[in-house]
C-alpha cells in the first residue's frame, strides 16, 4: 500500500525551505501532495496557476524529483477533504522557528477535530533554510537583493519578472 501525505501550502512563492520538507517527506512516504492552496482570503504575488507553475519548475525542472512520488495540486477546500481525496491520513507541515509553532499547533488541532483518523506530521527543514520565508524573499526580491540562497533559477527568474 503507497503511503500518500498531503503538504498543503501557500508556496507564493517555494522556497528552499519548502524544497527541504519535501525533500525529507519522501524518505518518509511513498508520494507527497504538493497542494498549492486557492482560497480567496489571501493576497499572493502570483495566482494559483502560477504558483503551480512555479512549484512544478521548481521541483521537476531544477532539482529533478520523481514526478510519479511527487503531484502539485490546486486546492480550495479544507486540507482534511484533500485527505480523503488522496486516501492519506497524514499532513505535513514544516516548522522554523518557535513562532510557527503556535498556529501550526493550532491547525492541527483543528484538522484532528474535523477528521480524528488525520495526523499532522511536523518536520523542520535545515538550519540553513529555517530562516526562510516567502515573504522575505519576495521583499529582497522587489529591493533588487540577491536571492540565490533562497529559492532555485527557475523562480528566481519568475520572481524578477513580476517585480519588473
Amino acid at each position: 500500500m503507497n503511503k500518500v501525505a498531503i503538504y498543503p501550502g501557500t508556496f507564493d512563492p517555494i522556497t528552499f525551505g519548502h524544497i527541504d520538507v519535501i525533500k525529507k517527506g519522501l524518505k518518509l512516504f511513498d508520494k507527497i501532495v504538493v497542494a498549492v492552496s486557492n482560497v480567496e482570503n489571501k493576497d499572493y504575488l502570483f495566482d494559483s496557476d502560477e504558483r503551480i507553475e512555479i512549484v512544478k519548475k521548481a521541483l521537476f525542472y531544477d532539482l529533478k524529483l520523481n514526478k510519479k512520488k511527487v503531484v502539485v495540486i490546486s486546492f480550495s477546500s479544507l486540507t482534511t477533504e484533500l485527505c480523503k481525496k488522496y486516501k492519506s491520513n497524514i499532513i505535513l507541515r514544516g516548522l522554523r522557528a518557535v513562532s510557527d509553532f503556535e498556529y501550526e499547533f493550532q491547525l492541527a488541532g483543528m484538522n484532528r477535530k474535523l477528521n480524528k483518523n488525520i495526523e499532522t506530521l511536523f518536520l523542520m527543514s535545515d538550519v540553513e533554510n529555517q530562516i526562510i520565508s516567502s515573504r522575505f524573499v519576495k521583499e529582497i526580491v522587489n529591493l533588487k537583493g540577491d536571492i540565490k540562497k533562497f529559492t532555485t533559477k527557475s523562480t528566481i527568474k519568475l520572481l524578477k519578472r513580476k517585480y519588473e
